[in-house]
């Protein structure tokens, strides 16, 4: 283990809050290995520790929640390798731990596209979990992305729209979600793809779709992505196609 690990985990243990479990509880966090202690303070721990991989891999083989989120906030994604990937995602025992461990680290590798259509077709709950929230990640992250990239996730999220488990379907909803607020093109094609899961034989299904669409199709998306696609055509200089009769 790292020199200063040892120190890490015991600042850990002096931030935790007992009370706080029972927050975490409440919103469906497993507390077993968890010390109650906030988000924001991690991050202004991470902070001071800045980007190392050694450490990262010691704090993750604590098994204390809180270092596993911490590992992955000071993790550095260029290092961070596939098997190392595949051992962490197998880790996953509670949806926070999936949601930061993706949207802080692994959504920034090399393999991030692969390992969110790998995993979208796995079976255990925060796997399967992983890759839609990997997908979802993506979208907000990854600004250089050509909107096939996410049209090509399309076939992963319906078949996952059909697993009643409430962590992945709340992942398949978030998903497309993120995905159709990219632009006015991709919330098109999300809103087309929610209507198909609506009509089919499946509440999983039925809820990820009406929730989703009740964003994606509401005015304050719709506002944003006009908005957002005028200075995009401003700044490049072209002038919207008019078609006329």
């Amino acid at each position: 283990m790292p020199s200063g690990v040892d120190s890490v985990v015991a600042e850990l243990r002096a931030e935790a809050v007992g009370t706080n479990l029972k927050g975490m509880k409440r919103y469906g966090i497993k507390t077993e290995h968890a010390l109650g202690v906030s988000l924001p303070k991690l991050r202004r721990l991470a902070r001071r520790i800045g980007r190392d991989h050694e450490t990262a891999l010691a704090l993750w083989e604590t098994g204390i929640h809180e270092a596993r989120i911490l590992a992955s906030l000071v993790d550095a994604p260029e290092d961070v390798t596939e098997a190392q990937a595949e051992k962490w995602v197998r880790d996953f025992d509670s949806w926070d731990v999936c949601d930061c461990c993706c949207g802080n680290l692994l959504d920034k590798t090399r393999f991030a596209y692969q390992k969110a259509a790998q995993w979208s077709e796995a079976g255990p709950e925060f796997v399967k979990r992983a890759g839609f929230v990997l997908m979802a990640a993506l979208a907000v992250h990854d600004k250089a992305a050509t909107d096939n990239s996410f049209v090509d996730f399309f076939p992963m999220i319906r078949r996952g729209a059909l697993d009643e488990r409430n962590f992945v379907r709340k992942a398949v909803n978030w998903a497309i979600r993120q995905i159709g607020k990219r632009n006015l093109t991709l919330n098109g094609d999300a809103v087309a793809l929610a209507r198909g899961l609506r009509r089919l034989d499946s509440r999983s299904a039925r809820w990820i779709a009406s929730d989703a669409l009740r964003e994606l199709t509401g005015q304050a998306v719709q506002r944003r992505l006009r908005l957002k696609e005028k200075r995009g055509t401003k700044r490049s200089g072209e002038r919207p196609v008019r078609c006329s009769s």
